[in-house]
């Protein structure tokens, strides 16, 4: 019988091994790997980052959740793929074999290509729950003796909705404490306008969110390459529409939050045939691999071209609703697999989003996510700020049940009210 082996305990694999288990045949088993023993709930970092939410209320142990379901653990990583042989190295210093493999471990942060950039340099990051942590202790730092903020995402960078909302968050906080005059704010971002978030736009994304910046006095820099990060300044080159630089910004900044490009992880990264220059596994339309066929994944460890090209380089996003038909197909096609068949289910890939502003918020639907699109949806309002805080405690729960509903198709869309739009 088949041995599953997902790599990966977050948004994408933790959902994909409770899937895959109601797809299993008598004797089939699943092992979920991952370099940390805890879920945690990506979406809510920012708040974490202000102090808004404890972190230990946005994740919990992965292993008796999987346990209850029959599906082995190791929080000791896999340190490399051997898809030559079917096995995987882990960070204990065991081997692990496999008949399928599905990837879902997320993306390695690629703070290094910036100078002074992330959590050992200058600047705080919202990625990962340990980084959102450490951010909000400076924050409490920085609120004692507030100065000037940099924020947004750099060169590469391909999750642009996390920086909107960590400076209007932000935003927000200040204003509670009634400090925000003492804090001028520069969003900094290689999108080439805002409210581009690396798909073209979507409805009026452009126009809500520069309101929504400049309705809170902070100033932007598009089409912006950070170049190097000082303790108290970040260094920017602004492009114009050609890509040529055309201006050279030096921001003073007591506070730095700037989201990094991402990386595939080490342990298929270099892996001919099975991975992209930048690390990111080669899938085709079932999300599998077309050189090694019983390797799979999902979710940001999967190569995306661009939805388009753009004078400073700006990647493609997965979000929580892709991820989660991606994992759908997946198993589907793993089953389809296991019994000889030929995979033909396919993700559909559009892109749905809840960015919370702290005291209101901005929604959007693409469907699909590459233009164009059948439905091209962006609204703001306060009830996405409650829609957000409802939604992260239904998916904490239903992670910590085990659950193989489609929660994002369940919860948001019909929340939403366009199930019917969907494509």
């Amino acid at each position: 019988m088949a041995h599953i082996v997902i790599l990966g305990a977050g948004i994408g694999g933790m959902p994909l091994a409770y899937e895959m288990k109601d797809k299993l045949r008598a004797g089939d088993r699943i092992t979920v790997v991952s370099n940390n023993p805890n879920f945690h709930f990506v979406p809510s970092n920012p708040w974490v980052a202000v102090n808004w939410r404890k972190r230990g209320a946005i994740e919990f142990p992965v292993e008796p959740c999987l346990a209850k379901h029959g599906i082995a653990f190791n929080a000791s990583g896999a340190t490399r793929v051997h898809p030559e042989r079917n096995q995987v190295d882990l960070g204990d210093g065991s081997t692990l074999d496999y008949d399928v493999l599905a990837i879902a471990t997320g993306p390695k942060l690629a703070f290094e290509e910036i100078e002074g950039m992330g959590p050992e340099g200058h600047t705080q990051s919202v990625c990962h729950v340990d980084h959102a942590a450490a951010a909000g202790a400076a924050w409490d730092g920085f609120v004692a003796t507030p100065g000037p903020v940099v924020v947004g995402a750099v060169q590469g960078a391909s999750c642009f909705g996390p920086a909107y909302e960590f400076a209007l968050i932000m935003d927000t906080d200040l204003r509670r404490r009634k400090i925000r005059d003492r804090v001028p704010m520069t969003f900094v971002t290689a999108e080439p306008y805002i409210g581009h978030l690396g798909l073209g736009g979507v409805g009026d994304s452009k126009t809500l969110l520069e309101s929504a910046l400049r309705e809170r006095h902070i100033k932007w820099i598009c089409n912006a390459k950070v170049t190097r990060v000082d303790a108290d300044k970040v260094y920017v080159t602004e492009h114009d529409e050609n890509g040529q630089p055309k201006k050279q910004h030096e921001l003073p900044s007591v506070y730095s939050m700037l989201l990094p490009a991402f990386k595939g992880i080490d342990a298929v990264a270099g892996i001919e045939g099975l991975t992209n220059p930048r690390g990111f596994v080669l899938i085709d339309e079932h999300q599998r691999n077309p050189k090694y066929t019983n390797i799979y994944a999902v979710g940001v460890c999967v190569a995306i071209p661009p939805v388009e090209a753009t004078p400073v380089p700006t990647g493609a996003p997965k979000t929580g609703y892709m991820i989660e038909s991606m994992v759908t197909a997946t198993v589907r096609n793993i089953r389809d697999q296991l019994d000889g068949k030929e995979p033909a289910a396919k993700a559909t890939w559009n892109a749905i989003c809840l960015a919370d502003f702290g005291d209101g918020g901005v929604a959007f639907v693409a469907l699909p996510q590459i233009p164009p699109r059948n439905v091209n949806w962006f609204a703001q309002g306060k009830w996405v700020h409650l829609a957000k805080i409802a939604f992260e405690k239904y998916f904490m729960r239903k992670m910590k049940k085990g659950t193989s509903e489609p929660i994002y198709e369940k919860y948001v869309l019909k929340a939403l009210g366009i199930v019917k739009l969907k494509s």
